[in-house]
């Protein structure tokens, strides 16, 4: 009896000091409207990536008459100028 308290003992322990840091480990989840952040360096600020903003990018597409490219695939260049096309042209909510 006492010789399987001296191995049970220390499990118990042991869980009851690894279950908090479990919990505290688990990573919160993500705001859904939020799919990825952005930041603009011209502008030095941050934009979220969600369906909104993925309209205004299609559109700024179709205004310089280009075919679709995800933005993370698009080169620094037409990343910028997308930037720049957006602060001149905001939201109106």
């Amino acid at each position: 009896m006492h010789r399987a308290l001296r191995y049970i003992a220390p499990l118990f322990l042991a869980a009851a000091i690894a279950a908090p840091l479990s919990v505290v480990a688990a990573a919160a989840p993500q705001d859904a409207n939020v799919q990825i952040r952005v930041y603009d360096k011209d502008h030095r600020d941050y934009h979220n990536w969600d369906d909104h903003e993925d309209r205004a990018y299609r559109g700024f597409l179709t205004e310089r008459h280009e075919t679709y490219r995800e933005y993370n695939r698009q080169n620094h260049k037409t990343q910028r100028a997308y930037w720049n096309w957006r602060h001149e042209h905001p939201d109106h909510d």
